[in-house]
């Protein structure tokens, strides 16, 4: 499972907000449609899915809510009974719908902040000069307004809830769901860590060879690719939770074969493979079931980041622990201790979560072909490489943390600092995002975070100590709070039938650059002295980041120009 992760197409429907189309005159608003027959008024969009709001599609994107429509322009309304037909649709209570499916995010204006490329949290202010003088909704029935030509007033209404912060972490655990997904993440994460300490040190002990110990961590990040790319298509053929259950299970199953006294060093290696193989499909399919448990808005966006917050303090804790076990019991006896957390993953997932069907068909293609089904999107393209740049740059500093330490004449502790400062960056960086951050605020910084994220590795230049390359490590960390924007862009992005290959595609690119970095860092290491290596890594990291955000920028441009012709 992955150390560093676990990281706006256009409407097809009929309906935009008023911001958008009082310039273009293409579609109808809501004000527009509410005294004539061509479409329905904002009240009625409840039951048919056809437009939406800004603030509807920050929570879901999936239909509109009566919080956010304004009221047409003209006459105040005086709250009576309205004298042409009685409006009969759903009961309104300022909520988003749930369930349905949803028709794509609509980029306004205020959303796109200059940029195009994705939502906030604003919502239309209503037209000037109108009054709504009935009384809030409440969840009783909408009988409509009478006109009385009154004078406009000013707006009677709360002020709109998207400037505020988001729920917070605390609403995520309130869902019991999610809390059951949570506690499983846990203990297949310390089965995971614990495992490829384990490994290494039983390898190691079998053959005293450094290549073979040190080629379990390897085989941990190459095969992502091959499993990401071939096995990603069951992510949306099959019943999610049965896949989170069989994943844990093979886990399981290879590590307690990796228990028996007789398996070789090459089958403990090609086990260490499967369990990296299945581990995108798993990483994926959680994840696409996130927004199936939490919904496509905030949730979503809080309940990934407390997922990649353990994982990073994985980092910090996971090998403690591993050590620690390993001075009571051997290597083989730490591993059986890991079947173990498999396997209460794996009931705690089958017993606590609800079965839910396929999101999608073999239709789609499998393998390779399916793949291309979902790069075909130019906009999933873009977000996927900008999940992708980063980490390929990030790791770089911890890859040559050792030799660094070696080479400015440092202890074991000061290179354990080097070794924490990332991840405790990055877990502070998402903490504080995410607990003080509005949604439209995190989605206006993914940006200028994520070009920014390697620049702080420039501070290597003049080869300093410790407290200097554990402070820009910090720093760049911290700059992973890009991530809980971009995760609610990409997941307003995918088709809901292609979620699962698609997230599992970009969570196993996400590994397997992780290996590239690693891989050409020790290479450069071997011409250059590090701390010339880990600048040079922040000078071409951020041109490349530069590139992949221009391109992102690019797709945004494109996707609004084809809804505008739409």
């Amino acid at each position: 499972m992955p150390k560093h992760d676990d990281p706006t197409t256009e409407l097809p429907g009929t309906g935009r907000i008023a911001a958008e189309l009082r310039a273009t005159g293409s579609g109808p608003t809501a004000a527009e449609l509410g005294g004539t027959e061509t479409g329905p008024i904002a009240a009625d969009l409840g039951g048919t899915g056809s437009g939406a709001t800004a603030a509807e599609l920050r929570a879901t994107g999936t239909g509109p809510t009566a919080a956010a429509p304004a009221p047409p322009p003209g006459p105040a309304y005086a709250g009576q009974a309205q004298t042409g037909p009685v409006h009969t649709g759903p009961v309104h209570t300022g909520q988003a719908p749930a369930g349905r499916p949803s028709a794509g995010p609509v980029p306004i204006a205020a959303e796109l902040g200059g940029t195009g490329i994705g939502p906030t949290a604003a919502a239309p202010a209503p037209p000037p000069g109108l009054a709504y003088a009935g009384p809030a909704q409440t969840g009783q029935a909408d009988t409509g307004p009478v006109h009385t030509g009154q004078a406009p007033a000013a707006p009677a209404g709360p002020a709109a809830p998207a400037a505020s912060a988001g729920p917070g972490y605390r609403a995520v655990f309130r869902v019991r769901e999610f809390r059951v997904v949570f506690v499983a993440h846990l203990f297949s994460l310390l089965g995971v860590v614990v495992s490829e300490l384990a490994l290494t040190v039983l390898v190691y002990d079998l053959t005293r060879s450094p290549l073979l110990s040190s080629l379990t961590f390897a085989l941990g990040f190459l095969p992502y690719l091959v499993g990401g790319t071939l096995l990603a298509g069951l992510t949306d053929r099959l019943p999610p939770r049965r896949i989170l259950v069989v994943c844990d299970l093979l886990c399981a199953g290879c590590v307690a074969l990796m228990v028996v006294p007789a398996t070789p060093v090459a089958l403990l290696l090609a086990l260490r493979c499967a369990i990296a193989v299945v581990s995108p499909v798993f990483n994926g399919t959680r994840m696409a079931t996130l927004a199936d448990i939490l919904g496509e808005g905030d949730l979503f966006v809080l309940g990934r980041s407390l997922l990649r917050i353990v994982s990073q303090s994985a980092l910090l804790t996971g090998f403690a622990v591993g050590g620690v076990l390993l001075t009571v019991v051997p290597p083989r006896g730490a591993l059986a201790v890991t079947a173990g957390t498999f396997l209460v993953s794996a009931l705690l997932l089958r017993l606590g979560t609800v079965r839910r069907p396929a999101r999608g068909s073999g239709a789609a293609g499998s393998g390779l072909s399916g793949t291309w089904a979902v790069l075909r999107n130019r906009r999933v393209r873009a977000l996927m490489l900008m999940f992708w740049v980063p980490p390929l740059f990030a790791v770089v500093p911890e890859a040559l943390a050792a030799p660094y330490a070696d080479e400015i004449g440092v202890s074991t502790a000061a290179l354990g600092l080097l070794m924490c400062a990332l991840p405790v960056g990055t877990i502070t960086g998402e903490l504080l995002a995410g607990s003080f951050l509005s949604a439209a605020v995190r989605s206006r910084i993914v940006l200028p975070l994520a070009v920014t994220g390697v620049l702080p590795y420039l501070l290597y230049a003049p080869e300093p100590g410790v407290p200097l390359a554990a402070a820009a490590l910090f720093l760049a960390g911290a700059t992973g709070a890009y991530t809980l924007g971009l995760d609610a862009w990409f997941v307003a992005a995918v088709p809901e039938e292609q979620r699962g290959r698609a997230m599992t595609l970009m969570t196993a690119g996400m590994m397997t650059v992780q290996g590239i970095g690693m891989a050409g860092a020790g290479v450069a290491a071997e011409f250059a002295p590090v701390h010339v290596v880990v600048a040079g890594t922040g000078v071409l990291g951020t041109v490349c980041l530069l590139a992949a955000a221009a391109e992102l920028r690019a797709a945004g441009a494109a996707g609004d120009r084809k809804a505008r012709r739409g």
